[in-house]
């Protein structure tokens, strides 16, 4: 016995350790150095808004009015020069809460823009998931000769951007009698190649031996749909209700083309018309219309990247 431990000691020797070289050590310190720098630059832009918001007014107008002022000079479209320096302040000097108070308690228009885009996206994102869930099952169940071409019309349709399917959704808008109210701009986002084409790929994945056993067992489609596809594909569903809720979420022209009245506006609308006397607001509402996204995605960022990556997904 001991021999035997002896020969199997000496047949599987200790693993030797790595010499930490010091260009290898360069190259991490090179490398992470990188990745701080570009993770600075990415989260600037949203810390600068969150701190700027708690600005006062006069002290805003003293940091940034030249921007503005310097933009309204500029009536005619041409480039502007801003000869005086701008400080670009990152932690106010007094902390202010008067723009909070402003769209939360003083003006109600704000918060009603903020409600429009909630009834706006929140219909979009659930209908759009019944209907590609829908026609993803009919694309991965369904053996047809037109089912190439169908789907290949789609994936056209998906790399399209929306200013050239924009002038045919306005057309069957003006048709329908429908320009000027929410149906404009929920009706068009119902109906997405995008989430027909993740959802799709992710349906050709599960194996058939799944859909016979449950057929063998006197299951029929829509049992197979609901209780064998839609929970293996729960993690993909997760992924894409996120994924288009941040689009139309951050959706500006949409609302400018289809709808003229601006009480139907949603709230990105009004952060594309940024003014002078309004970037107090303009920034507190940008932390308020910042929320539901973040939290949507520290909520949903597993199900994002396993729906993404199909790592959920079983191999057929």
């Amino acid at each position: 016995m001991t021999g035997d431990i002896t020969l199997n000691a000496a047949a599987f020797p200790a693993a030797k350790k790595k010499k930490v070289t010091a260009g290898r050590v360069v190259f991490l310190i090179f490398a992470m150095l990188v990745l701080v720098t570009f993770a600075a630059l990415f989260l600037f832009p949203t810390v600068f808004t969150v701190t700027n918001s708690f600005m006062s007014t006069t002290e805003i107008t003293a940091n940034y009015g030249k921007i503005f002022s310097g933009l309204g000079a500029a009536g005619g479209g041409g480039r502007v020069f801003i000869g005086e320096q701008v400080n670009l302040q990152l932690i106010p000097n007094k902390v202010s809460f008067s723009q909070y108070a402003t769209v939360l308690l003083t003006s109600p228009e704000y918060l009603l823009k903020f409600w429009n885009s909630v009834i706006y996206v929140l219909p979009i994102v659930l209908f759009q998931l019944a209907v590609a869930a829908g026609a993803s099952y009919s694309f991965a169940r369904v053996d047809t000769k037109f089912r190439s071409v169908v789907f290949f019309a789609y994936i056209i349709l998906m790399l399209m951007p929306y200013q050239v399917t924009l002038v045919p959704n306005y057309l069957v808008i003006d048709r329908l009698n429908l320009m000027n109210t929410r149906w404009a701009i929920i009706l068009p986002g119902i109906f997405s190649p995008f989430s027909v084409f993740i959802l799709t790929k992710f349906m050709k994945r599960i194996p058939s031996s799944i859909v016979e056993a449950a057929k063998l067992d006197g299951a029929g489609e829509l049992s197979i749909f609901f209780r064998i596809f839609m929970p293996l594909c729960q993690s993909t569903l997760y992924s894409v209700a996120i994924l288009v809720f941040i689009d139309y979420w951050n959706m500006v022209e949409q609302p400018l083309i289809l709808l003229k009245d601006e009480e139907l506006y949603p709230l990105s609308v009004f952060l594309s018309k940024i003014n002078q006397g309004d970037t107090g607001i303009a920034l507190a509402i940008a932390v308020i219309y910042m929320v539901p996204p973040v939290l949507l995605f520290l909520y949903s960022e597993d199900y994002l990247i396993d729906g993404i990556s199909y790592s959920a997904s079983v191999k057929g």
